[in-house]
């Protein structure tokens, strides 16, 4: 024998009810089928008899709604041949309604006892017409009023259940009663015979008790959800339904949050070891939850995660509490007595202190009702005055096999932690069924994010990537990472969700992912205005977890961004060395704030595109290495100029070819100058803990002042042949000692130097080709033979590669 409860959301108009009687009819163990008012009507009939009480003549037209609903419904349902009787029940039903609300017009007041009675009218008309379908669709189906058989103490609007009255009823009346009962939820009798509700989810409480009473197989509770959720689906998309919970477990999730099922309803069927399952309406064929004594392991340490989304947090502490008896009896003494309900209790076991969370609106009342309390230690200084803190959220991660699996805790603040999320205050209980923790508001959902990826998804990594730059680096990277995803995901499950783009032009943020095969068409027809400040700060509000955010520009605004970004505890991948290579206080302002966050700024591509310069540097250091020497040739325009200027073509010919294939800047002066070199050794210098800035190199300037000054490009290439000469002279003076030039950067002793040399067949740097780049480390255990990185250090496929391989390391950081 089963009883099934079909709430609001399924019987909510005709089309819903003949699925109801479908999952019904194929169901040969339904006895007892306990319905809701009709979806919104319970709502609908509140506002209905305020109107009235109020005397406003809208009570009128609302109720007018309330009735064509009804007998639309019936309509819709029920045969013209057989409509006539069911609505004949209905609108007798319905007068009698209409007579109240007359009645609370005249009297232009309205008791709690009579909110009650209308309140009843949605289950009783709701559940006449469902026994009406089931009889149009050949079941035999008999409307019960539960007020006839579920007895209470007459408390109204939340009502208080006598079973030994009740249970004998239930069995009596079931057992006389052939085919299928449809019953009213939510509703029950007074001893005076007065109808009373039963509160918060009393129609699955009627389910609850009726299973109970029966001793039925199960009690199903039919919603428009496929079950009770690893976490609430519209805060955390990726959430999945639970397959079965502990009773204690189902409690825990709605205690803190979890909308499926409300605690007091599951203690009937819990007493008498009557297993609920939450099923859907919508998807009859999916199993649901099923919430029983005991349940299969899973696997996993933790059922589900939950939160309350607005608490407010009282702190009261001071001296005169450690070690004195009956404190904390007299503190919750004085909320008992102001009807407050404790949601979250910790104590520092010192004793000095005691913090609780409560429901904002009840937070003053609870800080006076304190103070009076304590009135006398707070004149004397024992206490000091109760400390209020609002806008916080608790978040709660569930499950009994935590008890008997080490590092969840640890999992869990590391999860919150890695995604700067401040703990306010943390509650364990002796059962270890749950953890909580209370955090900002604002971080709320962040944080449920957070733990579900660390305890649901653990086994794919997701990084939330927000773009700013779609160049030509950019643009590889997306690619690069469009053709590699599925095998990250296989092989390292790791997986990035480009989130948000920008470009000069254009900006979107979409939480849900932007498709890599056409997000050039997604930027361009659904993009905003760009401006990187609103970027990076419609970024911080979305607030998800395990973000980063990459900087493929060359732009100083973006870089005067990071700050904020790095505040907000999002991490930061960038090749752009505006950042690291302008002021030493802003490279190190940076670097404090990733560190202080507990976030990552990585920029390995900052200094030879995708070769791994910085990180080696970083392994040399932090392993206890000192750095004597670095020399490198870090321009791969330079090297590519240098390497072709062999004396078949002049100088300038060179250059040219160089801009023509697009190795050079646009003006190729910028590369000339060495200063974009200046600004790769003054990083590496930066990084071996050198306070340097940029003026403190000493730059050799190789290219003739009158080239330098010229007003334009086309200007310089008009005098840069008048030097070929010069140059040639320096290539043959090279050659002649069978040498050759490169652009090489020196930093040892503290001092950075750049300059044009000729470099023998011996040395490291006489064997480069194209346009590579090498950087030689000589350090306490490289003396002799220095640590060599050499390869390819200019363009896009290997400098997009490198950015790619930092969003990995952040990947496997998170």
């Amino acid at each position: 024998m089963k009883v099934l409860k079909f709430g609001g959301s399924s019987v909510q108009d005709a089309e819903r009810i003949r699925n109801v009687v479908s999952i019904v009819k194929n169901d040969p163990e339904a006895k007892v089928v306990v319905c809701s008012a009709l979806g919104g009507i319970t709502d609908q009939l509140i506002a209905t008899a305020k109107a009235a009480a109020e005397n406003d003549h809208s009570y009128k037209s609302l109720f007018a709604h309330i009735e064509q609903r009804h007998i639309n419904c019936v309509k819709e349902l029920i045969d013209v041949r057989h409509q006539s009787a069911t609505l004949a029940k209905v609108k007798y039903i319905l007068n009698e309604l209409e007579e109240l609300l007359n009645s609370i017009f005249l009297l232009n007041e309205m008791s709690i006892r009579a909110l009650d009675y209308v309140m009843s009218f949605g289950e009783r008309l709701s559940c006449i017409i469902i026994t009406e379908a089931l009889r149009e669709h050949g079941l035999q189906a008999t409307y019960l009023d539960a007020t006839q058989v579920i007895k209470t103490d007459g408390r109204y609007g939340c009502a208080n259940v006598n079973f030994e009255v009740t249970n004998p009823l239930i069995r009596e009346y079931v057992a006389k009663t052939p085919g299928i009962i449809v019953a009213t939820g939510f509703i029950a009798s007074a001893p005076n015979g007065d109808t009373v509700t039963l509160g918060r989810g009393g129609s699955d409480y009627t389910c609850s008790i009726f299973a109970a009473a029966l001793k039925a197989s199960v009690a199903e509770i039919w919603t428009d959800v496929d079950g009770v959720m690893t976490c609430d689906p519209r805060k955390v998309p990726q959430a999945i339904p639970i397959p079965a919970l502990t009773y204690e477990e189902a409690m825990e999730m709605s205690h803190f949050g979890a909308k499926v099922i409300y605690p007091p309803t599951m203690v009937p069927a819990m007493r008498a070891g009557v297993p609920i399952v939450i099923r859907n309406t919508f998807n009859p064929a999916f199993a649901g939850t099923v919430i029983s004594s005991e349940v299969p392991a899973t696997g996993r340490p933790i059922k589900g995660i939950t939160s309350i989304s607005q608490i407010a947090l009282l702190r009261v502490q001071g001296s005169g509490m450690v070690g004195v008896a009956g404190i904390s009896a007299r503190l919750f003494g004085a909320l008992a007595t102001g009807n407050i309900s404790v949601i979250l209790i910790t104590q520092a076991s010192s004793e000095h202190s005691i913090c609780f969370a409560v429901k904002p609106e009840e937070a003053l009342s609870a800080k006076q009702r304190i103070e009076k309390e304590f009135a006398s230690e707070i004149a004397r200084g024992l206490l000091e005055e109760v400390i209020v803190e609002t806008d916080l959220s608790i978040i709660a991660i569930v499950g009994k096999d935590m008890r008997r699996t080490s590092g969840v805790a640890g999992r869990m603040f590391q999860a919150l932690g890695h995604n700067g999320i401040n703990v306010v205050a943390i509650a364990q209980g002796s059962s270890e069924l749950n953890i909580s923790a209370v955090v900002s508001k604002t971080d709320e959902i962040k944080a449920l994010r957070a733990l579900h990826q660390a305890f649901f998804e653990s086994d794919t990594k997701t990084l939330n990537v927000f773009m700013a730059g779609t160049g030509l680096i950019g643009s590889t990277l997306l690619r690069q990472i469009q053709e590699q995803r599925a095998y990250l995901r296989q092989e390292y499950n790791i997986d990035f969700r480009i989130v948000g783009l920008a470009n000069s032009r254009k900006m979107l943020i979409n939480e849900n992912g932007i498709p890599l095969d056409k997000w050039r068409e997604e930027l361009e027809s659904r993009g905003q205005p760009s401006d990187i400040e609103q970027f990076v700060e419609q970024m911080n509000l979305v607030n998800l977890a395990n973000s980063v955010f990459v900087d493929n520009t060359a732009s100083a605004a973006v870089a005067n961004v990071y700050d904020k970004v790095l505040q907000a505890s999002i991490s930061i991948v960038t090749p752009n060395k505006i950042a690291n290579s302008s002021s030493y206080a802003q490279y190190a302002r940076n670097r404090q704030l990733a560190k202080r966050h507990g976030v990552m700024m990585l920029y390995e591509t900052n200094v030879g595109a995708g070769l791994p310069v910085i990180s080696t540097l970083r392994d040399l250091i932090n392993s206890g290495d000192k750095i004597i020497r670095i020399e490198a040739v870090l321009s791969g325009t330079l090297s590519y100029i240098f390497n072709t200027f062999d004396g078949s073509i002049s100088f300038s010919q060179v250059v040219k070819q160089a801009k023509a294939k697009g190795y050079t800047e646009p003006d190729p002066r910028q590369d000339l100058s060495c200063k974009d070199v200046g600004r790769k050794i003054l990083i590496l210098a930066r990084e071996c803990g050198y306070a340097m800035e940029f003026e403190d190199i000493t730059i050799d300037n190789f290219l003739p002042e009158p080239c330098m000054k010229a007003a334009t490009v086309e200007e310089f290439f008009n005098i840069l042949p008048n030097y070929d000469d010069y140059f040639e002279q320096l290539r043959r003076q090279a050659a002649d000692k069978n040498e050759k030039l490169r652009v090489i950067a020196r930093f040892e002793d503290g001092k950075a130097t750049i300059s044009l040399q000729s470099v023998g067949p011996e040395h490291p740097f006489a064997s480069l080709s194209g346009a590579d780049n090498i950087i030689a480390f000589t350090t306490m255990r490289y003396p002799t033979l220095p640590m060599v990185v050499k390869g390819s250090g200019a363009g896009a496929e290997v400098t997009a590669a490198g950015v790619f391989a930092d969003l990995i390391r952040i990947a496997n950081y998170l």
